[in-house]
């Protein structure tokens, strides 16, 4: 009974797919007449998405062909966002703000339709973009954008076409989103009903393309013999088939698989600058009659402007994976460096990483941009890469420091300093070297080693003063135990504005200690209880502090302090 209704399904989504093309291509009677039927399968088989998706485009419908008011449109509407929200669908949601923006764009409020559209591309799907309606979308917000009319019109102006399509790919860098827009721009253009951009892979000698009109949005990859967009490439020669199963260059198996009946072709190679084949369109079924001796001359035209976009999306990614690849190594370095640390000083080994890790969360409580973070994690990791430059009766040793010793273990800051400035770091990253090297100077003025004072002291170094301190105060030595956490907290607040920055200070101690003690548990590798995380995750250092100090605390109160204790001593069940 299951395989019945799945099949009753797809069957509905095949007929829903097909009612979406005669939407597009404004053959509303025809869209009509398969959504309601569709709509029945959906409702017979409870696919409670799929209803919500024909409600929301019978809703546009009856709108467009003014079959509904604006006002019971909306109401429908209403429903079926309940329904969409109600199975968790993305598809039903994307289908209902793509109604509700045309709804408001054909009653010329033009801002409002534009917020749904742009919900849309915040919108993740949780599948395949199954009804292949993303790349139209994408065209459609550069449409409305541009004031351009309700829907696609029925007919094009080859030159409007040109300025459109060159004005849409111009500045896009997303090779995939860029496929799909050259391919919904050139749709339009010369009414047809689907379009497929191929770029040829030369390496593998294939041709590949996110599909973007009337299939899935999986990537479609074969070999560059075969088929006819395979065929344009070899040869460089155009293909213009009037009548798809009467010419012995088509081959209808696809049409077989998919249920897509092929009429008419035009598939034309794309070439660079250099008359260099680097792609192939192929166009199917021009809407009106055949493609003509136009149709070929503007697809021409549409190549020349988009193979310079793909050229420079193409090479875009190039320079992205390049930029990878040089990051890769330069944090390899980073914690190469970072560990040769921990090798020599077995005391604080591990330091660095806890010190980064506090940065970093103190980094998420002040919402602070990937560029910063990213700069301040690598500033925390190598903050103490100067110890190397220290000599190791000092830095192994294991008790108080003479005067002289502690002058000389404040060296490191300085070696700190030499090491990166001589590393050659660009501009972004210089600012590495600055937080680095500064994790020492004190609020007041009177840290070392240049003496910095307040907002003198990079804000990244301020943030690393709390985290190093912390973690030097909370971490065990040979030579002495954990500090309570209740005098840990004192040190931090009676350093503020004199040690600390004491908005810093504020913030690190309202961050949820169930996030604290994970960074402990780098330190002893022990367990995290789920039950336990979860009632941590409601206090706060300062609330830990607080109920520590109250005689009045509660029972329940006290309780959350020994429990934070417990895992803060690094103690573990016998279990």
């Amino acid at each position: 009974m299951t395989n019945i209704v799945c099949d009753d399904i797809e069957t509905g989504k095949k007929i829903l797919k097909s009612a979406i093309e005669n939407l597009l291509a404004q053959n509303y009677k025809a869209a009509i007449e398969k959504i309601e039927k569709a709509d029945k399968i959906f409702k017979s088989n409870n696919s409670i998405e799929n209803v919500s998706v024909c409600m929301s485009l019978l809703a546009l419908l009856n709108v467009i062909t003014n079959q509904e008011s604006t006002h019971d449109a909306l109401a429908t509407l209403r429903d079926s966002a309940a329904l969409a929200k109600y199975s968790k669908s993305s598809t039903a949601e994307i289908f209902k703000e793509y109604a509700l923006a045309e709804i408001y764009y054909k009653n010329n409020d033009k801002s409002v339709a534009l917020c749904h559209y742009n919900n849309i591309k915040n919108i993740e799907l949780d599948k395949k973009d199954e009804y292949g309606i993303i790349g139209y979308i994408i065209a459609r917000i550069k449409q409305i954008r541009a004031d351009q009319a309700y829907l696609f019109p029925p007919t094009s102006d080859p030159l409007v076409s040109l300025v459109k399509i060159g004005r849409s790919i111009t500045a896009q860098t997303d090779i995939d989103v860029l496929l799909k827009v050259i391919a919904e721009e050139t749709k339009i253009a010369l009414q047809a009903d689907r379009c497929t951009v191929f770029l040829l892979d030369k390496e593998k000698d294939e041709l590949w393309s996110k599909v973007a009109l009337g299939l899935d949005s999986q990537e479609l990859r074969f070999s560059a013999n075969k088929g006819l967009a395979g065929y344009t490439v070899k040869t460089g020669e155009s293909i213009n088939i009037k009548d798809a199963y009467n010419d012995s260059r088509f081959n209808p198996e696809v049409d077989k698989s998919t249920g897509y009946t092929t009429k008419t072709i035009l598939c034309m190679p794309i070439k660079n600058n250099n008359q260099e084949i680097i792609g192939a369109f192929q166009v199917l079924n021009k809407l009106n009659g055949v493609f003509t001796k136009n149709d070929e001359d503007l697809l021409v035209a549409i190549g020349g402007s988009a193979s310079i976009a793909l050229e420079n999306a193409q090479l875009f990614e190039q320079q992205k994976e390049l930029y990878k690849e040089q990051k890769l190594l330069f944090e390899s370095f980073i914690n190469t460096l970072a560990s040769s640390i921990d090798a020599r000083d077995k005391i604080t080994a591990g330091h660095s990483t806890r010190v980064k890790l506090y940065s970093m969360l103190i980094a998420d409580e002040l919402n602070m941009d990937t560029k910063s973070k990213e700069i301040l994690e690598k500033a925390a990791t190598l903050h103490d890469i100067g110890k190397i430059g220290i000599r190791d009766s000092v830095l192994q040793k294991e008790g108080k420091l003479t005067d002289e010793e502690y002058k000389h273990i404040q060296e490191h800051v300085v070696i700190t300093h030499n090491i990166l400035e001589n590393i050659g770091l660009n501009d972004d990253y210089k600012q590495i070297n600055e937080i680095a090297c500064s994790h020492h100077e004190k609020y007041d003025g009177s840290g070392y080693y240049r003496h910095l004072k307040g907002e003198e002291i990079p804000y990244g170094g301020r943030i690393l003063a709390v985290s190093d301190v912390f973690d030097a105060i909370t971490s065990k030595r040979h030579y002495r135990d954990k500090m309570p956490i209740v005098n840990v907290i004192d040190i931090l607040l009676k350093g503020e504005n004199v040690h600390f920055d004491k908005n810093l200070v504020e913030v690190f101690l309202n961050i949820s200690v169930n996030k604290i003690v994970k960074v402990f548990l780098t330190e002893n590798h022990h367990k995290f209880k789920v039950k336990d995380d979860k009632l941590l995750s409601k206090y706060t250092l300062k609330d830990i502090y607080d109920i520590s100090i109250n005689e009045n605390s509660s029972a329940k109160e006290k309780e959350i302090v020994n429990l934070f204790n417990y895992y803060y001593a690094g103690k573990q069940d016998k279990e």
